[in-house]
């Protein structure tokens, strides 16, 4: 397949491989073609150096090009800088429309004024979005707040608490945000009826998830996955309904197959059993090594979950093993530190070493960054040095966690920071009955307080 224009090949070559000759050399013009190119090369320009690329746009090329043109060379530099936490971010952004932005520029653009605590910025970013976008529970929440802000008129208030009740409950990071903003205790929800015999009965009957279970004991678990997806999912129009899924996930459960028993009863839309979605196995294993450590066993199993939903031989694409997912340079230095003596590399999947290794880790982690639990999960998932630059600099603002989560740049790490602490807090009113807080656990996060020391040794 050719390039529609052949005649541009050279020059596209240019743009994209040299964005900040092509800029330099090339006269604006109001041509198409120049046009398009220009607005290429900034967004590649940006990649590397945002404050280049906006200086060369506001000061060259901005009037040679179309209002839709600017707002997607805008979006693309503002997200850069967003990214890099840049304080520039949010005025590289405001000078193109938010209507005329993609979503992807507008969540950045919304992700950048809560940094800054801008909420009006934050509301016109958002009122911006497609619905589809829009409607998404972390723009719904970060909404409500924009409109519940202190300035803002009652009506405002009222439409904000409208829209938290929308999204408020167990499900996830922002409904439970959202329900503590409204008062409303995390509290587990009421336990759907006991499973009959007769549905209990038509779960292992079924020839569908035998031969997935049966895949799977024979080491087979990819293909046996597929199969249990099959099977819940398609098989019949719509799925399995909401029971037939609990008598799935209960059988998956007392096979110990762990991910598929959350991962179907999640797929319940109107019953929640978190008994399923939050299983607790090798209870005595983990509650015994973090209570040792002085962990959390609601972090640890929060964190499980999240890395292999406890699968004890699950691998990663990048190596990391086990069922706290330990890459094997981190258990090597993990297990010098807590003393593991004559640890070898294949002990790493084996249940009580992974667990003393993955806890010891998150231990050393947690320490260095004071107790903050956003900070090392992030930390657990990306790296020390990576959630240490995210702090900012001296003089940045200090933010909620729940912003601070939200900024992240890598899509992984936000989504597990978030996943993590959610996880967390189910695990933590399961296991003491009592009233949790996520927001508590969250906390604030700032740079770091000059006369602390950072342990620059965790891998």
């Amino acid at each position: 397949m050719g390039i529609v224009a052949p005649n541009a090949d050279a020059v596209l070559n240019e743009a994209l491989g040299s964005p900040e000759r092509f800029l330099l050399k090339h006269a604006p013009s109001s041509q198409r073609q120049t046009q398009e190119l220009a607005v290429l090369a900034l967004i590649r320009w940006a990649d590397t150096s945002p404050d280049s690329a906006a200086q060369a746009l506001s000061k060259v090329w901005s009037k040679h090009l179309s209002s839709s043109q600017r707002a997607w060379a805008w979006g693309a530099i503002g997200r850069q800088a967003a990214q890099r936490l840049s304080d520039d971010a949010l005025h590289y952004f405001n000078n193109a429309s938010p209507e005329l932005m993609s979503d992807e520029h507008l969540a950045w653009r919304t992700r950048a004024a809560l940094r800054r605590h801008q909420w009006t910025d934050a509301l016109q970013a958002i009122k911006a979005m497609s619905p589809d976008a829009a409607n998404d529970s972390t723009w719904v929440y970060w909404r409500a707040r924009a409109l519940l802000q202190p300035s803002r008129s009652e009506a405002d208030h009222q439409q904000g608490r409208q829209l938290l009740q929308g999204v408020a409950s167990v499900r996830g990071f922002y409904p439970m945000l959202a329900q503590e903003e409204l008062g409303l205790p995390i509290t587990p929800p009421d336990t759907p009826a006991p499973l009959t015999a007769l549905e209990k009965d038509g779960a292992q009957a079924n020839p569908g998830l035998k031969r997935a279970l049966a895949a799977v004991a024979l080491g087979l678990r990819s293909e046996g996955v597929k199969e249990w997806n099959y099977t819940t999912n398609l098989h019949s129009p719509g799925g399995m309904n909401d029971r037939a899924l609990l008598a799935a996930a209960d059988l998956a459960c007392q096979n110990a197959v762990w991910d598929r028993c959350i991962n179907t009863s999640e797929r319940t839309r109107s019953l929640i059993d978190l008994t399923q979605r939050f299983p607790m196995p090798h209870r005595q294993a983990v509650v015994a090594r973090s209570q040792e450590i002085g962990l959390d066993p609601a972090y640890v199993y929060g964190l499980i979950r999240q890395e292999s939903r406890f699968i004890t031989d699950a691998r990663s694409g990048v190596g990391a093993s086990g069922l706290m997912q330990v890459m094997p340079a981190t258990a090597r230095w993990t297990a010098k530190k807590i003393g593991l003596t004559n640890f070898q590399p294949h002990q790493i999947t084996e249940r009580d070493t992974n667990i003393a290794i993955g806890t010891g880790y998150l231990k050393l982690v947690l320490d260095n960054f004071a107790g903050s639990m956003p900070l090392a999960a992030a930390a657990y998932n990306a790296g020390p040095s990576r959630p240490r630059s995210w702090r900012g600099m001296a003089g940045a603002p200090v933010v909620e966690a729940a912003i601070w989560a939200e900024n992240i740049p890598f899509t992984e790490t936000r989504d597990y920071v978030k996943k993590v602490l959610a996880n967390t807090t189910v695990y933590a009113a399961m296991i003491t009955g009592q009233t949790q807080s996520l927001k508590a656990r969250l906390g604030q996060i700032g740079p770091r307080d000059l006369g602390s020391t950072d342990n620059r040794e965790l891998p």
